[in-house]
């Protein structure tokens, strides 16, 4: 958890430019979630504290480098009365590898009110934890099964042992999720937090209409671009619900969307993303 706030917490270069590390380097690519994030606190840092985020509409445009920092410049679009209107560009290498748009709003009564209510599902306590549910299996995916994980994650159901969902089928995972420790009282942390958990699980759903999981099949995924809309204040180290579909996938990209809930059953956030799901290419078989 630690990690997570030090990886969350950039380094201001000039006004409007911030640096963010990755906190492994060893790693072949950026996470996903880590960039999104990074890049909400860069923006939010150039917006006063009394407009939260509301929404977010991201690209993912090239592989992150983990081992050189990634910079982080704001444009300020727009200072409404009621709205601020932010853009974020992510570089290395002088190449620009994520995109996001943020809008801000004042907080305001409103004037209508209403949630998608959330589904009945098992307390998380009584769930295996992630690393129980792979450790069966933890020789065949690697190094992938011992990463240090900064989100606690309570799967309904075991994402390892999946059957086949079939055609007209909701293909829905569902998991309880909060950060793994105790996250300071900042709300830009919270929402910041909670968007490099939302890259987590999501492409899940496309997998599961099919009955494979990640590590297990012969399949690569990549996130292509990414939106989340923020209903309701929460904080990120309280248990909340990360339901996922999988409407449609056509060619290589398969379409995911998102609802969250905290424990007290309030619809937080909705979340879509459009992602790569491709199969393992073979080696090439050299001619002797």
């Amino acid at each position: 958890m630690d990690g997570l706030v030090a990886t969350l917490d950039l380094t201001e270069v000039q006004p409007d430019v911030y640096d963010g590390r990755s906190p492994d380097e060893s790693l072949q690519r950026v996470f996903g979630g880590q960039v999104a994030g990074q890049a909400l606190v860069a923006a939010g840092r150039t917006v006063p504290a009394d407009r939260p985020v509301h929404s977010l509409h991201a690209y993912f445009l090239r592989p992150g480098d983990p081992r050189v920092p990634i910079r982080y410049t704001v444009d300020r679009i727009r200072d409404g009365r009621s709205f601020t209107t932010r853009r974020v560009v992510a570089v290395q290498h002088d190449e620009p590898i994520f995109h996001l748009s943020a809008s801000f709003q004042r907080v305001e009564q409103p004037l209508v009110e209403h949630e998608l209510p959330m589904p009945a599902v098992p307390e998380p306590e009584g769930l295996a934890t992630f690393g129980e549910l792979v450790a069966p299996v933890a020789e065949r995916i690697g190094r992938w099964a011992n990463l240090a994980r900064p989100i606690d994650r309570r799967h309904i159901g075991n994402p390892m042992q999946r059957e086949p969902i079939g055609d007209g089928e909701p293909a829905v995972t569902r998991v309880w999720m909060r950060a793994d420790g105790v996250l300071p009282d900042d709300p830009l942390v919270h929402l910041c937090a909670l968007t490099f958990a939302s890259d987590m699980t999501l492409l899940d759903a496309a997998l599961a209409r099919e009955g494979m999981t990640w590590g297990l099949d012969p399949v690569v995924g990549a996130s292509l671009d990414h939106a989340m809309w923020f209903h309701r204040p929460f904080r990120a180290d309280e248990w909340f619900l990360y339901e996922a579909d999988s409407p449609s996938a056509s060619g290589g990209r398969a379409l995911c969307t998102g609802r969250i809930w905290s424990r007290t059953g309030r619809h937080l956030v909705t979340v879509v993303q459009e992602g790569l799901v491709r199969r393992v290419r073979a080696p090439a078989v050299q001619a002797e």
